[in-house]
């Protein structure tokens, strides 16, 4: 089991062990992650990353000010998504409620978001109305945005090694898996083996014909199946739904931090109490 003087909570079967830091910076270690890990896990135990840190401290920041939005980015903002999904599509699929709220207010600024996707990720992805290729813009700094990982596998690997005990490390990403006749797909640029990736926009549309798995676990230091992966991603997903301070969106910053979305600064950013990973323990 586990100490009781130790923060965690049940969930079903697991123990759930939050891991608290400050805002894990650019160009950044790991090591506020890792030495806890270290310290509080057991073999056969998950430690489950979001992906976010891993990027930010890849450095794998794009500044979306210096991006000119082209007339294909302005069209994808303004009339595909802000009022074709927004208004027809978006209903029509019954997607989140919250998710066509948002595209109904879009900012001046997701033109530059835009005009990003396009040129790093192609159109394939800047057709999805929100969330494209696991872009992150919540938990950067001003206008900057966070990228997916590079090789998380590998990452995952790595940090396995660093805690050195036989425990399954795990990178996830809140976008959504789905599954369709036994087939399991998402629209994000990379996942798991068994799970198809890169689907993009094509991805994403079938997706709300088909069911939502949960969170997508984009690197693993093991070879698992998909359906124990998404479960492991889905519990460590259900504590962070839980925390005060969760930014799932880019409307949540002002609600959190208190400040605009451009005004974001690194020291806003460490004020907070980050949870970027959980341990979680199969209760025997």
């Amino acid at each position: 089991m586990i100490d009781e003087n130790i923060k965690h909570v049940i969930n079903g079967d697991y123990i759930v062990i939050p891991i608290e830091t400050g805002y894990i910076k650019p160009n950044e270690d790991l090591s506020s992650i890792i030495n806890p890990a270290r310290e509080l896990m057991e073999n056969g135990d998950y430690l489950v990353i979001a992906e976010t840190p891993i990027s930010v401290s890849q450095g794998r920041l794009v500044d979306e000010a210096e991006y000119t939005p082209s007339l294909t980015a302005k069209f994808l903002t303004t009339v595909w998504s802000k009022y074709l999904w927004g208004y027809i599509l978006g209903p029509l699929l019954k997607i989140k409620k919250r998710t066509i709220k948002n595209l109904r207010r879009l900012p001046e600024e997701t033109k530059a978001h835009k005009e990003v996707v396009l040129q790093l990720y192609g159109l394939k992805h800047a057709l999805k109305p929100a969330s494209e290729a696991g872009i992150d813009l919540s938990n950067a700094p001003g206008t900057c945005v966070s990228l997916l990982p590079e090789d998380p596998e590998k990452v995952a690997c790595e940090i396995k090694e660093d805690i050195g005990k036989d425990v399954c490390v795990m990178i996830i990403d809140t976008d959504a898996t789905y599954m369709k006749n036994g087939k399991y797909f998402t629209g994000l640029p990379i996942a798991i083996d068994g799970i198809k990736a890169d689907m993009g926009f094509f991805g994403y549309v079938k997706g709300q014909l088909s069911e939502n798995m949960g969170s997508t676990p984009l690197g693993c230091s093991e070879k698992i199946s998909v359906e124990e992966g998404l479960k492991i991603a889905n519990i460590a997903e259900d504590y962070q739904k839980s925390l005060s301070t969760e930014m799932k969106t880019i409307h949540s910053v002002k609600k959190v931090l208190g400040t605009s979305e451009s005004e974001v600064t690194i020291e806003a950013l460490d004020s907070i109490t980050h949870t970027p990973a959980v341990i979680i323990r199969k209760i025997n």
